[in-house]
């Protein structure tokens, strides 16, 4: 997911994305810790998704204060 089209989300959403990333990133360590996962570099991918949403919900709670 691109940082532009994080922008464009209205903050309900980023949360429940932010969500969902974070338990696929756990269901993704879990399984790579059983038996190697096909693309690691997914994970390192959902990592960066959720600093990048992370990052915008930060900028907006900032704004508001």
């Amino acid at each position: 997911m691109k940082y532009n089209e994080i922008k464009e989300l209205p903050t309900e959403e980023l949360e429940e994305k932010l969500g969902l990333e974070r338990e696929n990133l756990q269901k993704m360590r879990v399984n790579h810790a059983i038996s190697p996962i096909e693309n690691p570099k997914s994970m390192t991918a959902t990592r960066k998704n959720i600093a990048r949403l992370l990052t915008e919900l930060k900028k907006r709670e900032s704004a508001t204060s």
